[in-house]
């Protein structure tokens, strides 16, 4: 440590967290530290003055104390005054964690539908616009790595594929991202290129499902150094196969719902100097479903009775560039993205069409959405020890959308088991296209005093401004019409907490948040949309949150938890018609009260377990006499009270081998899927359970495992076609029972 001059050494011995380490070892010498990110620290000279008393170092920590860039800078989990939860690389591969959907119960308050891969939507805390997806924005936003990749689409249900953690940060966060998420951020942070080492692994899975087709995965990746210690170049590979499990008696068709998910990485940083770093990527998936998952109770637990194959795909693509470094008195990082994503589906329409004008036997609406989005964010980070820390950005961002549907009808077709004829009438077609421009300056500076008080204040100041064309046209009832609107929408958001921490490291706080999602423009409609329903409006949340986290009995015990006390204001929420087609409304204003949970205890002789719960009680206040003149009980889509339990058992064995036995339980509660109690399908109370053994060594893995050893069918996801929801019952049921093997090597 050059920078530190000529100062004697000194020798460390123990378990500290990093920042009692560095403290520890620097202590008294004329150089200074600061954690750049989870793998790196920078030291640097400093005229030596008079230090301050030494902060209380931690003791040893088994629980494992992760650094995290949830706040747009590296800090000890634990220190932040907000709802934050990190998911591990080593944990990841412990549980076999595929994609967002197998961390969901990992994670405290984090919700995924079920409509099918490719199709789902993440909730957090609770805070539920509706179970669909449609034109109202996303409440969570998804990162990859520096740059949001969602607005108002689908999850693109990106595989974890040699990733480094996945963070959540739950409530408003306009203050820390340009993007102004309402209920949260889900964060995937991928494992960067190293320059200074060669580095490859490769694993593969077989699994099989009771009465359905075999599943399969394969997965690899590659880091090689180009220029020692400059640049690193990282390659990573996937494809997937999961087998179907469900029949269609009409089509006599068996395991119709086989999906398969192809895609990789490729990233390059160059280490510009010790203080300039430049990283370089592209992500591309393609993702393909046979056909959807659910089921009615007519045609049997894993079977139905449909006229067409509902298939869908999801097509992402990605490349982004990111410049980070040192200015001396701030730290800068320059981040750009490019977002290509498709997805289309097609339903089975007959029910519409027997039950309307068009009188076919057979109908098939289609829908599909082409994006283009463009990302720029800029954020400057305070550097330096002192009582003032401060954060501020700039974010823009600009995007296409292009959302062509159409419903073709035939009759006499007899069933449709491949893609749509050429043949078949279409009787309506919509041809929608979207601009959006977004702009927002943003920021925080927090102050801490003496005695462990911080205080911290934050801003975001956004203008959205929204273009829509249409053009409508079809067989009678369908009117052509034609749509050219813009609409323009500014505002600020606000944030406040205190926080205090105690000489032990616990930490209480008190935080006030909010968050604002612009509105929006119908079109789709067979005839004449309603006055009132051609637009959708802004809606707004308030969160006032209570907060505690901290470490005891000697650090083998993890408590957090957070009191939250949500006012959400004009509810958007994307909805069906009768008809089956797609609109957005403002249903009502609802108060949320909720508590979240985490916990977790490591014995010494190698035993972990690791609990969360979220219990979330809403209540509407008003309810929009447009929409609906008395709205249900609860939050569609969203359970009062969900949670996961993980238990792992790490023993060593000769030969430097070791066992590891976990064991994973997920519980969601019922919930309905609509706001209208008319339409009040609920789905059960379920049970994800998944039992796993492994062998592990430094450099290879074996591992068997069962999903759902109970072989339990409850009904994830009471929704599944919207032609047909509302007139019969629609079930989403739990995969079978799956076993399998894994095999992992690193080299």
């Amino acid at each position: 440590m050059a920078a530190c001059g000529d100062s004697p050494s000194t020798r460390l011995e123990g378990s500290y967290s990093l920042d009692a380490a560095l403290g520890r070892l620097l202590a008294g010498a004329p150089c200074a530290y600061r954690i750049v990110d989870a793998t790196t620290v920078r030291i640097t000279a400093q005229p030596l003055t008079a230090a301050p008393p030494p902060r209380p170092l931690a003791p040893a920590t088994p629980v494992a104390e992760l650094m995290v860039t949830a706040s747009r800078r590296p800090e000890r989990l634990d220190l932040l005054p907000a709802g934050v939860s990190v998911i591990g690389g080593d944990q990841l591969r412990a549980t076999g964690s595929g994609d967002a959907k197998d961390t969901a119960g990992q994670l405290v308050g984090v919700l995924m539908t079920n409509l099918g891969p490719g199709r789902d939507k993440l909730l957090m805390r609770g805070l539920s616009d509706g179970a669909f997806t449609g034109r109202a924005r996303s409440t969570v936003s998804t990162y990859l790595d520096d740059a949001p990749i969602n607005y108002n689409a689908p999850d693109p249900d990106l595989r974890l594929a040699d990733v480094e953690r996945v963070e959540t940060v739950r409530g408003p966060q306009g203050a820390l991202y340009g993007s102004g998420s309402l209920a949260g951020v889900y964060r995937i942070v991928t494992n960067r290129p190293d320059p200074e080492r060669y580095e490859a692994g490769v694993q593969g899975l077989i699994a099989s499902t009771k009465g359905g087709a075999p599943s399969s995965e394969v997965e690899a990746f590659a880091n090689l150094p180009l220029v020692d210690g400059r640049i690193g170049l990282r390659i990573v590979g996937y494809y997937d196969r999961q087998g179907g499990y469900l029949d269609d008696v009409s089509l006599r068709l068996s395991n119709v719902d086989t999906t398969t998910r192809q895609g990789g990485r490729i990233a390059l940083r160059l280490v510009v100097s010790d203080r300039w770093t430049l990283d370089a990527a592209a992500v591309g998936q393609q993702l393909r479903s046979q056909d959807t998952q659910y089921t009615t109770l007519d045609a049997g637990k894993t079977r139905r009775a449909n006229q067409v194959r509902e298939a869908s795909q999801n097509n992402f693509t990605q490349g982004s560039v990111n410049l980070r470094g040192d200015l001396g008195w701030a730290d800068v990082t320059t981040s750009a993205s490019y977002v290509q994503h498709d997805y289309a589906s097609l339903y089975d329409a007959t029910a519409l069409s027997i039950a309307s004008a068009f009188s076919a036997d057979v109908g098939v609406y289609s829908e599909s959405a082409r994006i283009r989005r463009l990302v720029g964010d800029v954020v400057f980070t305070s550097s330096g020890a002192g009582p003032l820390s401060w954060l501020a950005g700039v974010y823009g961002s600009q995007s296409s959308e292009r959302t062509p549907s159409s419903l073709a009808v035939q009759p006499n077709a007899g069933a449709v088991t491949g893609p749509v004829s050429s043949v078949l009438a279409q009787v309506y077609d919509e041809s929608r296209r979207d601009r959006l421009s977004e702009r927002a300056a943003y920021g925080e500076a927090s102050w801490r005093f003496e005695g462990g008080w911080t205080a911290t204040a934050g801003v975001r100041a956004f203008r959205t401004w929204l273009g829509v064309k249409a053009v409508i046209a079809g067989a009678p009832p369908t009117q052509p019409r034609w749509v050219d609107e813009t609409r323009n929408f500014t505002g600020v958001s606000s944030k406040l907490s205190l926080q205090y921490e105690f000489s032990g490291g616990q930490l209480i706080y008190g935080l006030y948040s909010d968050g604002f999602r612009p509105g929006g423009i119908n079109s789709t409609n067979f005839l004449t949309i309603l006055p009132q329903r051609t637009t959708f409006e802004p809606d707004q949340l308030r969160n006032y949150e209570l907060g505690a986290k901290g470490r005891f009995l000697h650090s083998h015990l993890l408590l957090r938890a957070a009191a939250f006390y949500d006012l959400w204001a004009n509810i958007q929420s994307d909805q069906y018609r009768l008809s089956g087609l797609a609109y957005t409304a403002n249903v009502g204003d609802a108060h949320i009260q909720g508590l979240e949970t985490e916990a977790a205890y490591d014995w010494d002789f190698g035993l972990s377990v690791r609990a969360n719960a979220l219990f979330s009680a809403p209540k509407f206040t008003h309810s929009n006499p447009d929409f609906a003149r008395q709205l249900g009980s609860g939050l569609p889509g969203a359970p009062r009270l969900s949670g996961g339990l993980l238990v792992r058992y790490d023993r060593l064995l000769p030969y430097d081998l070791i066992l590891r036995l976990v064991a994973e339980a997920d519980y969601v509660g019922p919930a309905r899927l609509t706001f209208d109690p008319a339409l009040s399908a609920r789905t059960d109370p379920v049970v994800d359970a998944q039992l796993a053994v492994q062998i592990v060594r430094a450099s290879w893995s074996a591992s068997a495992f069962v999903a759902n050893p109970a072989d339990t069918s409850g009904n994830t996801f009471a929704y599944g076609n919207p032609f047909t929801f509302g007139q019969v019952r629609q079930v989403t049921p739990q995969r079978p029972r799956t076993v399998g093997l894994r095999l992992a090597a690193e080299f």
